[in-house]
Order: structure tokens, then sequence, then C-alpha cells
């Protein structure tokens, strides 16, 4: 599968710690956001990018070079004048060549499935959205209870908050939404495409909210916070050999976990030390933390990933 990494950012709001680095290329536990972001990409599937290149492009070039260190295949395009990111994707269509394909933004952290994001899309524009508490510095998404878009909301002001929907700047496109985009003009997908797409009906425009975790580390305090989740367990980091562990905060531990143990004993949970459960995508570990009101679970990607869905649906069920 192919995918387009957004990599231009200048990054101005981290320029009091990034040191002259591009954005994607600041460090998340040592190792360079985009780095983290190639390796979640291969593990899904993505072993064709391409890369968009404006800001600081040869720190880019010479860390990545072809990718065959990293065990994907990499192409670059730089561009003089920055595009937008609809325009910078438009200057990657030699490279997507037709194909159903990937937007990532080089600048946010993030564990999702994107496998699963690419196996649902169907045609048009598939949307990945993150539900979030505060979701004013975001653009956010309108949707139905089907999935369908109905409208977008650019950063508003609280007053006109109307979902906790907000776009995580990932997209899986069909190659003719190409053809709505001016060639060799600045053009943005949240500014001007999508909103063109959605007010002509043409295409079908879908959300989805996904199950992990994501963060934006455009400021500082991103930043410091996104490498701190990573720590606590909340950001599973991918390329890393270790078995995922997420850490959910949950109201009221034990009543989840019975709930949880209600839900899995057909799969024949055991329950000797919290619960552990075979399913088809593997086996997971569930079991609640001593210090505060929060469920640990880790084991296979897959089954802890299942299991986090699960846990977020009981919990909901329960208000």
């Amino acid at each position: 599968m192919k995918a387009v990494i957004l990599t231009g950012g200048e990054g101005t709001r981290l320029r009091a710690i990034s040191a002259g680095l591009p954005k994607p290329m600041m460090p998340l536990l040592g190792t360079p956001l985009l780095e983290r972001t190639v390796a979640l990409l291969r593990e899904n599937g993505f072993d064709r990018l391409c890369l968009t290149l404006h800001y600081q492009p040869q720190a880019i070039r010479e860390h990545f070079r072809d990718g065959s260190d990293f065990g994907v295949k990499i192409e670059y395009r730089e561009e003089r004048t920055p595009l937008g990111t609809a325009g910078a994707v438009l200057n990657c269509e030699d490279f997507i060549s037709g194909e159903n394909f990937l937007v990532m933004s080089g600048d946010s952290a993030c564990d999702y499935d994107l496998a699963d994001l690419m196996a649902g899309h169907e045609s048009g524009v598939t949307i990945a959205l993150a539900a979030q508490a505060e979701p004013l510095p975001y653009g956010l998404v309108i949707t139905d209870r089907e999935g369908r878009i109905t409208g977008f909301l650019e950063k508003p002001a609280w007053e006109r908050v109307v979902t906790d929907q907000v776009s995580t700047g990932i997209y899986a496109l069909s190659p003719d939404v190409l053809s709505y985009i001016p060639k060799n003009t600045p053009y943005d997908f949240a500014k001007d495409l999508f909103p063109k797409l959605l007010e002509q009906g043409t295409l079908p425009m879908r959300g989805r909210v996904m199950d992990g975790y994501w963060c934006d580390i455009g400021t500082p305090q991103a930043y410091y916070q996104c490498n701190l989740d990573a720590l606590n367990g909340l950001y599973h980091l991918p390329g890393g050999t270790d078995q995922p562990r997420r850490v959910l905060p949950c109201r009221d531990r034990a009543r989840l976990m019975r709930a949880m143990g209600e839900a899995l004993a057909e799969f024949g949970a055991d329950f000797n030390d919290g619960l552990t459960v075979s399913l088809g995508h593997g086996k997971a570990h569930l079991a609640p933390l001593a210090d505060r009101s929060a469920l640990s679970l880790d084991g296979d990607r897959a089954a802890v990933r299942r299991l986090e869905a699960l846990a977020k649906k009981l919990e909901k069920d329960m208000e």
C-alpha cells in the first residue's frame, strides 16, 4: 500500500525547543517522530511512501535516504513554494498512480490501526477522527449515525462546538479526489478541498473515530505531554519489539472488570491473575491498577485493541 506523509511544515511554535529541526524530526523518547511514523506505516502494510518536503529538506533526506534501512521504499517531492496540504499531495500524483492511498501528517504521533482504516475505505474520502474533550485547537468534523460527514468547523469557539470529533489529519483517499485540487496553487484539505467536496456532494465523505492514541505535537506543551504519554504506556511506540501496553482510565475499575469478565466468559477467560483471554486476534491480559482508577492492558496488539474498544463501550453503557 502507498502513503503520503506531509513533512514540509516549519514548526514555528516549536522553535523555542526544536533547535532548528523540522517538526517531524523532533525526538520522541530519543527517536525522531517521523521515524516512529514510518515504522507505524510499515507495521500496517504501507511499504511505499512519498514524503513532501519544504523546510530543511536535507535533514529528512539524509536521515531516511531511499528508506531501505527502515524496511520501506521512500520517494520525495520537494516544494520550492508551499502548496498547502492538498497541493503537496497533488504534487505526488505520479507516485499515487491511480491507487487508493493514505495521507498522514508528519507532525502527529499515533498508534492507530491504519491497515483497518484503509480496509474500510471504499471511495471518496475517509477521515480518521479522534474524540477530544478539549477540541478548540482542532478542526471539528460532524457526522451522522452512519459516519457520513455533514459538516466541518475549523477551530471554533466553545459556543460553536457541537461535537468532540476532531480531524487527525489522517485521510484514506481515492485517486479521483486529486482531480478537485487545482495545480500549482496553495490549497488545503481542511480549509479548501473538504468543504468544497461536501458542498458539491459528488464524492462520498465519511468520518471514523479511531481506537488508540493520537497527539499533534505542534506546541511545546503537547510535545512534552506526548513523551510523557509514551513513558506511561498511553502511547505505544511503533517500531518497538515489546508487546503493547495501554493504560485506560475509568470511573470504577472493579465494576468495569466485572462487566469485562461477563462479556468475555464465553471466550474462556482466565481470572487467576486479573483477566487473560485468547481471541482470534491473539492473547491479551487485563488488570486494574493499584494506584488509580484505571485498567492496564497488554499482550498481542490486535487483541489489546479489541479489549480496549470493548472496555470503552462497556463503560459508556454503564453511564
